[in-house]
């Protein structure tokens, strides 16, 4: 049987949001020898421009036809698409009679307008976080996931976990192995270590314009060195408890919860790319202690260093 996969788009829609998957689902469809049909729609049909321009050309909701998957792109566009009435309606509709739904990034934020995410396990970009949990308090929101699965309501983090999120479903259908070599076509991981934290750094967290941006620059080329709220708050030019309170207002972190993931980036890229010892691993991202990096990993990434360093040299 022929696989259908429809994709909803809107006006400044992702476009590797839409482009990831599909490309995903196309290969593996090759590799089965029953090439999955692929569904572009939108409310009034016709070309719809992505946020870079390019646009793609879609039918109108109301020649969807029968689709066994329906996924919602994400992208600056979720800001209008989630009061679209159209478009939640239709979103509302064909998650009833397909065997699964699913967002990729702020696609989720379309998920949970129509009322599909209430009660449920989802995830978006890192960047939305806040914005979505404040808008949505009934979902059960899980920031560091790559994707999360609450049958039949698929949901992944920011543009590129797409992909995962297709690899995922490509595993269910398919199997392992055509999940596998699907990824090893696309040159990703088949199953990517650690969650989205590691992609969110609190540099960029804190943003260019940020006060205390110039000091998280300065404190990552000296994560070896004692990193304390006093020193801290000495170069920044601020009493200990000012500058504590000033970090954690603008930061949504307290220092101590900064350094830490300034550390886990580093630490993280010397276990994954790099052959030094854990010890000096450890030593340089300021760590110290092995063990103390090991708790700080799994609590992070689930995982132990170990572990990644083994899925980063089989990838």
């Amino acid at each position: 049987m022929t696989q259908t996969i429809a994709f909803v788009l809107f006006p400044d829609f992702q476009l590797l949001d839409v482009a990831g998957p599909v490309a995903a689902f196309e290969i593996a469809g090759r590799y089965v020898g029953r090439p999955a049909q692929i569904r572009l729609l939108s409310a009034d049909g016709g070309e719809v421009a992505s946020s870079a321009g390019v646009k793609m050309a879609s039918a109108p909701y109301a020649e969807a036809g029968a689709f066994d998957t329906l996924l919602v792109s994400g992208g600056d566009g979720t800001r209008q698409a989630m009061s679209c009435e159209a478009t939640l309606a239709f979103v509302r509709a064909g998650a009833r009679r397909a065997r699964r739904t699913a967002s990729v990034c702020s696609g989720a934020f379309v998920l949970a307008a129509a009322g599909l995410l209430e009660g449920r396990a989802a995830t978006t970009h890192w960047s939305r976080t806040a914005d979505f949990q404040r808008r949505f308090p009934g979902v059960d929101l899980q920031p560091d996931r790559i994707f999360t699965r609450d049958d039949p309501v698929w949901t992944s983090a920011g543009i590129t976990a797409g992909i995962d999120l297709a690899l995922a479903m490509i595993a269910e259908d398919h199997g392992e192995p055509i999940a596998r070599a699907t990824a090893q076509q696309l040159v990703v991981y088949h199953r990517r270590p650690g969650g989205q934290s590691q992609f969110s750094a609190l540099v960029e967290l804190a943003g260019e314009r940020s006060r205390f941006s110039g000091l998280l620059g300065w404190a990552r080329e000296r994560l070896g060195e004692a990193l304390t709220v006093e020193r801290l708050a000495d170069h920044a030019g601020m009493s200990p408890r000012n500058f504590a309170r000033a970090f954690a207002a603008e930061t949504g972190v307290t220092p101590a919860k900064a350094i830490e993931r300034l550390r886990l980036e580093a630490a993280r890229d010397g276990v994954e790319s790099t052959t030094a010892p854990i010890e000096q691993v450890a030593r340089s991202a300021g760590f110290g202690d092995p063990e103390r990096m090991r708790r700080a990993f799994l609590r992070a990434f689930g995982q132990p260093p170990q572990a990644l360093r083994r899925a980063a040299r089989a990838a």
